[in-house]
């Protein structure tokens, strides 16, 4: 309320100013028409001719002279004379006279001529005064909103000693519009972070039985999973002040200025505790100290240091509970990581498919359905999409629908919108024959491998239409409620992605394979390369022969040295190798087998251009026996 009224303030003076300098201006128009015309309300102020005061004496003394108008204090008169060579007309001139003197005054009076004075007409005092300040007013106004709008730019005058102030945003009762109503699909998230609320409100509760409020909750999960609108819904639910910034928004360019901005926030915190702070993206100021060559970066680590201290430091800071949101825990410090700063680790993963019909309850409040179309059966054409998915899934389908000029949203367009998050968004349909059939023979092998390995997920849709990069795609269902992966699984996965290239091969020969399995590729020597050195799938033995994080973290394991020895090495991609191809020449005779049922499909694909997951299994189960998937049902009870 208090800046709303210095905004006012603001806005007001400046108007208030050009009003004043308004009505001066229309006040001195008034006056200087008078100087230049000698108007005036009496009718008798106009003049047709000028002439000189010598001749206006003649006019007086040869008693041509009737009447006399005398304005501006006697500097200037509208005369009225009569004029015997023009049929004694009266005529109207103006004189510009030396004074009013009482030499002029004594001769109209002697002469019996009628005369008036009328006075001149001056702007009020009050207005005069404030005309006369009206333009210092205005340099002086204009001075200090400069400096203001200087003061508020990086580097400005007023931004001297503002560097170690804190750039949180702050709220004695956060206005968020969310509450724990608006969460789903994070039940154990949401009851973790009741706690904390009810810590704040009622903490005697707690206390009673000798508990203390926890310092820090950690939200940690993969994008998309809704830990920023967690902390929005506990600041929508505790009621007590807020405040809210960014891991970024610590560190500048200027030495010490992001340890300052750590203290500033703890002190204000403190002066309104009980309170909330939450720091989104912790990891940008909260990375493991020491990490890279050189010893890594001394001002984020001051930071750091300033941050560990602040929250289990000597003093200690009751009432102040820190909630921080990141989606890589494995880049944090140990030292930030420990009970008495972070108590709490709060996991925020991927929704079931339970979690995915909460959120989808929530999201498609305002969103027009068809009656056949239904949450649940959206939920289950959606494994592994987070909540942001599911709300960015819903909105396309919407704008899809509106696009069609539809009037509900229906399973049609629910599909093209996932096809669209998955993939990219649809390209316009092959016109070449040729690589049209290549394309179909490839992505009917993806699909043929899928069907026909019991321990592959099975086919949901097979097309020919461009989407994103790729000129073709398959898609599979993977089973919800999976956990664990076996090696079974793994290697029908390698042999999946390696049907395309069996396809090309067994139909067009060796000769014309081409560059579509290049991704593939990728993905088999991937998956293939862990299960010999992290799982244990190999003749190596269960051993792990690689450490868990491959990526070069600042630095870190830059210079550290191989954990396996050269032999260990070259027999690590022996095994490699021979695994990718005892499921290549796997793959190569199941499709050799199935070439009939291929060609008919393939057929029928290049003519559909799209064949969804059943319609393909009811063709291939005419020519061969489709294995039984064990798949886990999905309840949503």
């Amino acid at each position: 309320m208090n800046q709303k009224f210095k905004t006012i303030i603001l806005w007001a003076l400046p108007i208030l100013l050009v009003i004043a300098l308004s009505y001066q201006f229309l006040s001195s128009s008034n006056v200087d028409s008078l100087k230049s015309n000698g108007t005036t309300i009496a009718p008798r102020n106009s003049a047709v001719a000028r002439v000189s005061y010598g001749r206006f004496l003649d006019y007086i003394n040869s008693g041509r002279v009737t009447s006399v108008d005398i304005f501006e204090g006697g500097r200037n008169a509208v005369i009225e004379t009569i004029d015997s060579d023009l049929d004694n007309k009266v005529q109207r001139l103006r004189v510009d006279l030396p004074g009013l003197t009482p030499e002029l005054i004594n001769n109209l009076k002697n002469e019996g001529i009628s005369f008036d004075v009328h006075p001149v007409k001056t702007a009020p005092p009050a207005l005069g005064v404030l005309g006369n300040l009206l333009f210092p007013a205005i340099l002086i106004g204009g001075l200090i909103l400069l400096a203001r709008r200087s003061n508020g730019m990086p580097g400005g005058p007023g931004q001297a000693m503002q560097f170690g102030k804190t750039k949180a945003r702050f709220a004695m009762e956060a206005e968020t519009g969310v509450v724990f109503d608006d969460v789903a699909g994070v039940n154990e998230a949401k009851q973790d972070l009741q706690e904390v609320v009810t810590f704040l409100k009622k903490p005697e509760k707690f206390t009673s039985v000798g508990a203390r409020i926890p310092k820090g909750v950690l939200l940690v999960g993969p994008p998309g999973t809704g830990k920023t609108l967690l902390a929005k819904a506990i600041a929508g639910e505790a009621g007590v002040p807020f405040f809210s910034l960014s891991g970024s928004e610590f560190v500048e360019m200027f030495v010490g200025v992001g340890a300052s901005r750590v203290r500033d926030l703890f002190k204000r915190a403190k002066e309104n505790s009980p309170c909330l702070i939450f720091i989104d993206e912790i990891d940008a100021v909260g990375r493991q100290r020491g990490a890279g060559i050189g010893g890594g970066n001394d001002e984020r680590e001051q930071t750091l240091n300033q941050l560990l201290t602040e929250m289990d430091g000597f003093e200690g800071n009751s009432g102040i509970i820190i909630i921080a949101a990141t989606n890589r825990p494995d880049v944090l410090d140990s030292a930030l990581m420990r009970p008495g700063r972070f108590d709490r680790q709060v996991t925020v993963d991927a929704p079931d498919i339970k979690g995915r019909l909460s959120i989808l309850e929530v999201h498609a409040r305002n969103k027009k359905l068809q009656k056949d179309l239904t949450l649940e059966s959206i939920a289950r054409r959606t494994p592994g999409f987070t909540g942001a998915d599911l709300a960015n899934l819903l909105n396309e389908a919407a704008i899809l629908t509106a696009r069609r000029r539809k009037d509900s949203i229906s399973i049609s367009e629910i599909d093209d919108s996932v096809d669209r998050i998955v993939a990219g968004m649809e390209g316009s349909p092959l016109t070449d024959g040729r690589s049209k059939r290549l394309i179909a023979y490839h992505e009917v092998g993806h699909a043929l491998i899928g069907s026909l390995v019991k321990a592959h997920d099975p086919v949901q849709k097979v097309t020919v239409i461009p989407r994103g990069q790729a000129k073709g795609l398959t898609w599979f269902t993977p089973d919800d409620e999976q956990t664990l992966v076996s090696r079974a699984q793994l290697k029908a996965r390698i042999m999946g992605a390696l049907g395309g290239r069996a396809a090309e091969d067994v139909v067009f020969g060796e000769g014309e394979i081409t560059t579509g399995a290049g991704g593939d590729f990728q993905q088999v020597a991937s998956m293939a390369r862990q299960m010999v050195t992290r799982f244990g799938m190999s003749n190596l033995g269960p051993i792990a022969l690689e450490g868990g994080n491959q990526e070069v973290f600042v630095g870190r394991d830059l210079m550290t040295r191989s954990e396996v020895s050269d032999s260990i090495s070259k027999q690590i991609d022996e095994s490699v190798r021979i695994m990718v191809k005892e499921c290549y020449k796997e793959t190569y005779d199941i499709v050799s087998k199935n070439r009939e049922a291929m060609d008919k499909i393939v057929d029928l694909l290049i003519e559909k251009e799209t064949l969804d997951g059943d319609e393909f299994v009811s063709i291939l189960s005419k020519f061969t026996k489709i294995p039984e998937k064990e798949r886990t049902p999905q309840l949503l009870s």
